[in-house]
């Protein structure tokens, strides 16, 4: 093959090729990673907490991920709230504990922080957790005050 008067080689379909598959799977691998950390920290959350305080309940809210549109109207008509907090906790006497579970760089959606701001203005607690320590520490405080002084903050 000739261009400009040059003769090439190789086959620049076949470069163009090569180039656009490492170039999906450099976008894929970056895509994957975040997505997945917050749901590991989820789930050692909720297993640690099951196993510490058996007395409790904590549930997860599967609000988010992809639902084609006839499903999201229907979810939204049965009641789906945009924003509620990822984990519920309930303890003694109605005191509930919202979690909403971040990666280290992750930021509330416009839709969480008015769930947040909703909730605390009902005086509930809400808590923003970016790892398991953390959430480990949020816990055990929150459930500290509710042993000691009857606070769930």
């Amino acid at each position: 093959m000739k261009i400009r008067n040059v003769e090439l080689s190789i086959n620049p379909y076949k470069m163009l090729i090569k180039e656009l598959q490492e170039l999906l799977a450099k976008k894929a691998e970056k895509q994957h990673k975040p997505r997945h950390i917050e749901s590991k920290i989820q789930r050692a959350c909720v297993g640690w907490f099951r196993m510490q305080f058996p007395q409790y309940i904590i549930f997860a809210v599967p609000n988010g991920g992809s639902r084609n549109a006839i499903e999201a109207a229907n979810l939204k008509r049965e009641g789906a709230l945009a924003g509620v907090a990822d984990l519920i906790i309930l303890a003694d006497n109605g005191r509930t504990l919202f979690v909403e579970m971040k990666t280290a760089s992750g930021r509330q959606s416009t839709y969480q922080k008015q769930f947040e701001k909703d909730v605390t203005r009902l005086g509930f607690t809400y808590k923003v957790v970016r790892s398991f320590a953390e959430f480990e520490s949020v816990v055990n405080k929150w459930i500290f005050n509710i042993n000691n002084n009857g606070n769930s903050d």
